[in-house]
């Protein structure tokens, strides 16, 4: 990401998480926007991995050469909530036909100053994978758990929570999965280790996102490789 990408992309992201607030459903068209426009002049290669969801996906800037050979598109936007990428799914997963989709969503769901409970983050899940399986019906669907970050520490136990019940669900159906990062983002001490975040203690630095690629791509290696 360019400086040019970085400076739209947080013009997009500051519009869009205030628009998100009020539950505009159109809070992130600047972003959608942008990603239709690049595959008007690179479009994607069929088949390839989706992860869609929100900025932690976003600033995962190494995600195509961490996840290389396997072919991915990145489609994370801003401070995107469930309810966002429910919103877009026709517009940054249907388009694709992807191989399969890896979501990682909910953890700007609960956040100051609404915190929503964790079934309503769970109903928000269902919500995606039914909108997603209204094209794509046997598109597997990996969830990546929702992170514990030290600015959120606060609120783990909805995340736990909202976790346990996504994770319950997607025993249910072969073709969904539940990826855990919690145990290598946690230090000795049982709280998030500080040395793998950014400064803003949220979204995972350079170091952080090795210990993401060390868990999801063996999974997606193993399924799809």
């Amino acid at each position: 990401m360019n400086i040019t990408q970085r400076i739209n992309e947080g013009f997009n992201m500051f519009s869009g998480m205030m628009r998100s607030f009020w539950n505009d459903p159109n809070a992130w068209e600047g972003s959608i926007r942008t990603f239709e426009a690049q595959d008007r002049r690179q479009p994607p290669p069929p088949g390839v991995i989706v992860f869609a969801g929100s900025s932690s996906f976003t600033f995962w800037d190494t995600l195509e050469k961490d996840m290389a050979p396997l072919a991915v598109l990145n489609r994370g936007f801003g401070g995107a909530r469930m309810q966002d990428v429910v919103h877009y799914a026709e517009r940054i997963v249907w388009p694709y036909h992807p191989r399969a989709v890896v979501l990682f969503a909910g953890t700007n769901d609960i956040a100051w100053p609404r915190p929503a409970s964790a079934q309503v983050v769970y109903e928000g899940y269902l919500a995606f994978v039914q909108r997603v399986r209204a094209r794509l019906p046997g598109v597997p669907i990996y969830f990546v758990g929702i992170t514990p970050t030290p600015s959120r520490w606060k609120y783990w136990p909805i995340v736990q929570e909202a976790n346990r019940l996504i994770r319950e669900h997607t025993r249910s159906d072969p073709n969904l999965r539940f990826i855990d990062l919690t145990d290598h983002l946690l230090g000795q001490d049982g709280q998030p280790d500080r040395r793998l975040y950014r400064s803003d203690r949220l979204h995972p630095n350079a170091q952080g996102y090795v210990r993401w690629t060390a868990v999801i791509k063996p999974v997606l290696t193993a399924d799809l490789g």
